[in-house]
């Protein structure tokens, strides 16, 4: 319940945080402005092909709650949480269970049989949605005291819907990691973007965009150093140091020899003072020339 997160989220600086990185999700963050959990699992389930139409719905709710209706009060304990809008795989079943008077089980069923667009199914099940099945033991919604035509309409929308319905607890899970790392980006921006870089330091084209996003963070990102660097991007005053690791043709095992060479005996003083105590190891020609054309002599 951070507001500061909430608030770096609400103004699109969303790079780096998983699942919302990308342009168009971006935008939703900017229009929705999150301001809890259930806001970001909402974001992570409805950003899909599908449930995408209800997002202006969902937003437009969201910053008015004036505009939320309900086909039944019946609904609204199942939709409050998301304003209105069915979003979840989870909430077809509540509705299922709630409206129709199913069982867990049933309800599951004919969830399954939407999703995967058994039309034959599908059909059969609206009678016993809306007029109930003795045989089964599910009322209907009749019985539950919904007009016939409302729950025509509701069925109709979770036909409509559930062939692209989200799991809930899938969308959570999401949700939660995505804003960890947004909390971390706020909070230790220059750290979670050292480790951010380090994750993708086989990718020079992740590696320039996160470079760019420290730019505009305010982040200096230092380049590489055979005195200062490690084998990863590391965190130096106020600055991010540029990883060896991401340095063309460079293995892992020099980047630990230099390491080790510059802790026991103190900083390489020259060309000839480096090439002399890094010996003839792993380090070549190649190597060599790659250090020195990415400055890091």
């Amino acid at each position: 319940n951070d507001p500061a997160t909430f608030q770096m989220l609400a103004e699109g600086k969303t790079q780096g945080v998983f699942q919302l990185e990308s342009a168009g999700i971006t935008g939703v963050c900017v229009n929705m402005k999150p301001s809890s959990i259930e806001d970001m699992t909402a974001i992570v389930a409805l950003y899909r092909p599908g449930p995408m139409d209800s997002i202006p719905t969902f937003i437009a709710n969201k910053l008015d709650h004036r505009k939320i209706t309900y086909k039944t009060p019946l609904l609204k304990p199942i939709l409050q949480v998301t304003y209105g809008c069915i979003v979840y795989q989870e909430q077809v079943i509540e509705i299922f269970r709630s409206l129709g008077g199913y069982t867990m089980g049933q309800a599951d069923n004919i969830r399954r049989a939407i999703s995967k667009k058994k039309m034959k199914v599908i059909e059969a099940e609206r009678k016993v949605f809306v007029y109930g099945d003795k045989e089964q033991g599910i009322p209907g919604c009749i019985a539950k005291g919904v007009p016939e035509s409302v729950a025509q309409s509701i069925y109709d929308e979770i036909v409509d819907f559930a062939n692209y319905a989200f799991n809930k607890a899938h969308a959570v899970c999401y949700a939660v990691v995505a804003y960890q790392t947004a909390y971390l980006k706020c909070h230790y921006p220059k750290q979670y973007m050292a480790a951010l870089m380090t994750s993708v330091l086989d990718s020079a084209t992740k590696i320039s965009g996160y470079i760019a996003e420290c730019k505009e963070m305010g982040i200096p990102v230092l380049p590489p150093d055979i005195n200062h660097s490690d084998d990863h991007f590391t965190v130096e005053g106020e600055a991010i140091r540029f990883g060896l690791g991401a340095v063309k043709n460079v293995g892992r095992a020099l980047i630990r020899t230099i390491s080790a060479k510059r802790n026991a005996d103190g900083p390489f003083q020259s060309m000839e003072d480096f090439l002399q105590r890094m010996g003839e190891g792993e380090l070549n020609k190649r190597a060599v020339e790659n250090f020195i054309k990415c400055g890091a002599m």
